[in-house]
């Protein structure tokens, strides 16, 4: 049954970050995912110490994170990347300051084995309302990566947008660090998109293509974990490249 929750659970998980990731390889912040993911360790770390859900631990973090960001940028005027660099090099070193060694491997590449039906309830329902919220933005936040000016004459609230789709990444990738721990949330949502752009010919092949290739990785990856014991995330991983080089002989 544990493998019926798994698969459940990564399945969502990985259709609503390849559905986001073309969003984010669209407007260039695929490696966003994955400074935010190494940004969560310190809450995957007191998740793991105190027993709690790695994904909100995540998440509380992942917030906290990004206020700072904000917070600096204000205050110093430096480039958001740079501060996005400070801020997630501090958090890897606090995290491995108290994480314990035998939890480390967990923390880094995610941890299926133990999962309840409630966290599984709770996984689908916040992917399905993630799925919701970006479908609704999804043209105008195509429009937004075109051109801002363009968007605002459509009178697009481009602040709103953004925040909106920032929000939705946090709480994508605090979901994600479950299946594939804080190292690999970029590769989740990244790959699956990459794949779908050399497979597609227009923009809704293109965005569903993301959401059944990361679907179909994480389903494999579980399937997977289960007969050979080889960690899921990198398996899920694993399963998103050779679709992207199976995509790049078909593209050729």
């Amino acid at each position: 049954m544990e493998l019926i929750y798994a698969i459940i659970m990564s399945a969502f998980i990985g259709g609503v970050a390849g559905y986001i990731g073309t969003l984010m390889v669209t407007k260039r912040m695929a490696l966003a995912g994955g400074a935010l993911g190494h940004l969560t360790l310190p809450g995957i770390a007191l998740a793991l110490i105190y027993g709690f859900d790695v994904s909100i631990g995540a998440f509380l973090v992942l917030v906290l994170g990004i206020i700072l960001i904000w917070l600096f940028e204000i205050r110093t005027r430096l480039p958001l990347e740079s501060l996005t660099a400070v801020v997630f090099a501090s958090s890897l070193a606090v995290a491995f300051l108290f994480l314990p060694e035998e939890k480390t491997v967990q923390a880094l590449i995610g941890d299926i084995s133990q999962i309840s039906i409630t966290s599984v309830i709770i996984t689908v329902i916040i992917s399905l309302i993630i799925f919701l919220i970006v479908r609704k933005i999804f043209s105008e936040m195509i429009l937004i990566n075109i051109s801002e000016d363009l968007a605002k004459v459509e009178g697009i609230n481009v602040k709103k947008y953004n925040l909106i789709y920032l929000i939705c990444i946090a709480l994508t990738v605090a979901l994600g660090v479950r299946i594939v721990g804080g190292l690999l949330t970029a590769a989740l949502v990244a790959i699956p998109a990459c794949t779908s752009r050399n497979l597609s010919k227009n923009l809704f092949q293109y965005s569903y293509g993301g959401l059944a290739l990361g679907a179909l990785a994480c389903i494999i990856g579980v399937i997977g974990y289960a007969f050979t014991h080889i960690p899921a995330g990198l398996l899920i991983i694993l399963s998103s490249t050779v679709f992207f080089l199976f995509s790049l002989i078909v593209k050729k």
